[in-house]
């Protein structure tokens, strides 16, 4: 098993086909997806390959160490991850193919008028910790 996470992105992705921005949408447009992405992760649940999912808000702050005895530094010129980001999905399944698969069905939530949103999404596998070696 290896373990993926399925990245859901504002922007920075190319453009799916049903672009209509959530904020655009109606309430029940808004109740179908989320619901859709409730079901897929109970079926995932089911059949084992669910790790973890969150919606992330649209407000946050990126953090650095400035030096000791300095106060943080936040933000700064750059695009921030509440910018791009919506979400995400971790999932644990026996192959990249199956991350794949998973992944197009994913993107087929209903978005505005009750369409496929067709977005994409971003699958990037998580680094495994290399087995320790013990003589």
């Amino acid at each position: 098993m290896a373990k993926y996470l399925m990245l859901k992105h504002y922007r920075g992705a190319p453009a799916a086909v049903n672009d209509v921005p959530m904020d655009q949408w109606t309430p029940n447009e808004v109740s179908a997806h989320m619901r859709y992405m409730s079901d897929f992760a109970t079926r995932l649940q089911e059949t084992g390959e669910f790790v973890d999912s969150q919606a992330l808000a649209a407000e946050g702050t990126f953090v650095r160490y400035d030096g000791a005895g300095n106060p943080p530094v936040t933000d700064g010129p750059f695009l921030e991850t509440k910018d791009l980001i919506a979400g995400w999905m971790v999932i644990d399944v026996d192959s990249y193919e199956r991350a794949i698969e998973l992944a197009g069905e994913l993107s087929a939530a209903p978005g505005a008028g009750g369409k496929p949103i067709h977005e994409w999404l971003e699958v990037r596998p998580l680094l495994a910790v290399p087995p320790t070696i013990t003589e």
